[in-house]
């Protein structure tokens, strides 16, 4: 909790703070990565520290938590951390590079605010941040301990590697040693390592697609991201036979075991995770009202359109919309909207997609009934979304 010395600091210096993390942010990590150039290699996203995406999503999520405490000074956010926690433990984050972050960081802010910062601002801000990691140390370590293995990366062969939609390439993937697999559940993701021509390692996240309670299969779907570096790896270079990385499974987004309806609300490729519950929900032969949603480009783009289909087809309470950017006869045009679906208002929503999409979806869906509480999405990347969105 933080403490009633720090609570009234914080609250008068979080917009200062707030209005200068632009600045912090960037300062901190050259530093750091100048003072520790092995952690952009496996661990961050070097794409991403050019972009400035990484940035934006260490400022946002600061911000957050510590808005979250001033607001309720007695307990910590733990739900919000989640989602950070799970990215976390899927890059194989440890304990100790929590102090080599606060020491460049606070560098960073001690530069930044030297026209104001005092010992009190400095003592106060310190506290949000091991507030904030140590409760991120704490759920990791839960994360972690209930994996089949005690291992960050494991060797999975490659042995399909087939088309699916424009621009996108599902990989089947099967164990390379004896390792124990973890038993997934859909909405999980994994994190795949790869090595670029210059040497460096990379590692991005993809959502399993299909057949996520088997140890013996890792299915992927993923869309080339000509911004990134690991996708057109994945892409270009990786063939049937060779062995990648992978971590185990990850992610908080997950299928409820309820027996309510459900809504998969998705665009693009972030249809991967619904596909894999719809998977799943069709091998069951459950029995639950399930609407799927899914906008598209055109119907020739849509990546696991075969896969969808085909589980929508053998669940008898599932029904299938489909809004595509290029008119086609018998579908929805246009984008995605929820003005004339009906939605239960008992239903779990599952949104995936572009930002902009899932930001619209989720209001559309809270304006129509639905609690906030029960519409989950699920961000790639760095969540940017972190502040608004909770």
């Amino acid at each position: 909790m933080l403490s009633e010395k720090s609570r009234p600091i914080i609250e008068a210096t979080l917009p200062l703070v707030g209005e200068r993390l632009g600045s912090i942010t960037p300062n901190f990590y050259s530093r750091m990565f100048a003072a520790h150039p092995e952690l952009l290699d496996g661990l961050f996203s070097r794409a991403n520290q050019r972009n400035g995406e990484q940035q934006k999503a260490l400022a946002g999520s600061i911000a957050a938590f510590a808005s979250a405490l001033v607001a309720n000074p007695d307990l910590v956010p733990e739900q919000m951390l989640s989602r950070i926690a799970n990215k976390h433990t899927s890059l194989g984050i440890t304990e100790d590079q929590y102090q080599i972050v606060y020491k460049y960081l606070f560098e960073a802010i001690a530069e930044e605010l030297a026209d104001v910062i005092t010992a009190e601002i400095a003592e106060a801000w310190t506290e949000v941040y091991w507030l904030m990691a140590d409760a991120l140390i704490k759920l990791e370590k839960g994360l972690y301990a209930r994996q089949a293995n005690d291992k960050m990366w494991t060797p999975w062969k490659v042995v399909e590697k087939n088309p699916a939609g424009i621009g996108c390439m599902t990989f089947v993937l099967e164990p390379a040693d004896d390792t124990r697999a973890t038993v997934a559940v859909p909405g999980q993701f994994v994190s795949v390592k790869v090595t670029l021509s210059d040497g460096l390692r990379q590692v991005r996240q993809y959502s399993l697609s299909s057949d996520v309670e088997s140890t013996t299969r890792r299915v992927l779907t993923t869309k080339r991201d000509d911004g990134g570096e690991v996708s057109p790896v994945l892409h270009n270079d990786v063939q049937v036979g060779d062995v990648l990385e992978l971590s185990n499974p990850y992610g908080d987004v997950t299928l409820d075991d309820g027996d309510g309806p459900l809504v998969f609300a998705t665009a693009g490729i972030g249809c991967t995770p619904s596909a894999s519950a719809l998977r799943l929900l069709a091998m069951q032969g459950s029995d639950r009202e399930v609407i799927v949603l899914h906008a598209e480009k055109s119907l020739d783009a849509w990546a696991l359109r075969e896969q969808m289909t085909a589980d929508v087809e053998k669940l008898d309470g599932a029904n299938l919309q489909l809004w595509l950017e290029e008119p086609t006869e018998g579908f929805n045009a246009g984008f995605m909207t929820l003005q004339d679906v009906v939605l239960p208002t008992d239903a779990s929503v599952y949104v995936c997609g572009p930002l902009p999409f899932m930001k619209s979806i989720r209001s559309q869906a809270i304006d129509a009934g639905i609690p906030a509480t029960k519409v989950h999405y699920e961000v790639f990347g760095p969540d940017l979304w972190l502040a608004s969105a909770n």
